[in-house]
């Protein structure tokens, strides 16, 4: 069980001490958002780079942006280690998901509450991660909805016969009280903002998160 906490809940005009405060997390969760594929505007390539040069943790991007195709690879080829792309944005996501892999990252479809996973099954063979949201992307601390279970129950089926190890995520209203439901329905990297920097203590909610998450999970 993998807790990937986002820093679109931290203090952004602390975000070294922020990512220290987590460094017993698996990852460092930053959601790069463009004012056109969703109504936000975050943080792009190179804060992600200053970031990269000091977070004690491997970097997962998730793109919340328009022409992942084109803006996508450099967030690889500048060292973070997974990188998740908007199936609605993509134009050619195969290729897409091989040029990420190609600088060394571990590629990732994202797929929006509205978005369906079965169209795009075929696409298995060119991913590390499916990244289901549990939220409207765009904003922190939105309500999860625990609507979208079913979605990850059928991503957990189609990648055991699918085989390979590719890791299912869920993003948004993840915290003690959805995180087991979550990890009943299979995912095995969960994403949270406030439920983790909202806390008293940063690093113990990440240990709480992943022992809850540990004794609910099955696939």
């Amino acid at each position: 069980m993998q807790i990937s906490p986002s820093i679109l809940s931290a203090d952004f005009a602390n975000l070294q001490s922020e990512l220290e405060a987590i460094g017993n997390a698996d990852w460092a969760h930053v959601d790069v958002m463009d004012a056109h594929f969703v109504p936000n505007l975050t943080l792009g390539l190179p804060v992600v780079e200053s970031l990269l040069k000091v977070s004690p943790i491997p970097i997962d991007c998730h793109l919340m942006i328009e022409d992942p195709d084109r803006w996508a690879p450099p967030y690889a080829e500048a060292g973070a280690k997974s990188v998740t792309f908007h199936i609605e944005a993509a134009t050619d996501p195969v290729t897409l998901a091989r040029n990420i892999r190609g600088q060394g990252a571990r590629a990732s479809m994202a797929l929006k509450p509205g978005t369906p996973f079965a169209p795009y099954l075929d696409l298995l063979p060119e991913l590390d991660m499916v990244l289901v949201m549990t939220v409207e992307p765009g904003f922190g601390g939105q309500s999860f909805m625990a609507d979208q279970m079913p979605k990850v129950r059928q991503v957990r089926e189609a990648v055991a016969k699918h085989g390979g190890e590719i890791w299912i995520q869920v993003d948004g209203g993840v915290s003690a009280s959805t995180i087991e439901q979550c990890a009943e329905a299979g995912a095995d990297v969960f994403v949270a903002g406030s439920a983790v920097y909202g806390a008293d203590d940063a690093a113990s909610a990440v240990d709480e998160l992943r022992a809850l998450a540990s004794a609910h999970w099955h696939a």
